[in-house]
């Protein structure tokens, strides 16, 4: 009786809390593709190409691509992060949340303006950073902050739709 409450709250857990199963990564950011993807060297000198869970940066040929890029480089290039995660991508990669000294890299690029909270995808988000990086897009978008400054920014998923 005592296993069944144990697996009850396992699969529990599993079903409404998938990051409480995360797994964690850590290493040293050796490149930054763009403004929500980086490449991760773990300590057996492994290489984990992360993209950054829960946001969307502009492509790096759109407007504010290459800032937000640099944005990202300048706060992660060649730090020791720890990047929590449960899944990847269609593409291979780990979809995490970048953590660097307690600060969550993901939500500072949509807060600082760098980023749109990814709502397509934001079921691959625990339900709190969901609240959390909606809050910090609104306040980004009422701040005109960074590609918000711009009147009407193109979504990349908009702008990676044309380009096909």
């Amino acid at each position: 009786m005592k296993h069944m409450r144990w697996l009850g709250l396992l699969l529990w857990l599993a079903l409404w809390c998938p990051w409480a199963l995360a797994e964690v990564l850590t290493g040293r950011v050796i490149a930054v593709a763009d403004g929500d993807t980086v490449t991760v060297l773990d300590d057996a000198r492994q290489q984990h190409r992360i993209r950054l869970v829960g946001i969307d940066a502009p492509e790096n040929r759109q407007p504010y691509g290459h800032r937000a890029r640099q944005h990202l480089a300048e706060r992660v290039f060649q730090r020791d992060v720890e990047v929590h995660y449960d899944k990847r991508d269609r593409y291979g990669r780990i979809l995490g949340k970048i953590i660097l000294d307690g600060e969550d890299i993901n939500l500072m690029m949509v807060r600082d303006g760098m980023a749109w909270h990814y709502r397509q995808f934001q079921r691959d988000q625990r339900p709190a950073d969901r609240a959390l990086y909606a809050a910090a897009e609104r306040e980004a978008r009422a701040a005109r902050r960074g590609l918000w400054a711009d009147p009407e920014p193109q979504p990349p998923w908009e702008f990676r739709r044309q380009s096909r």
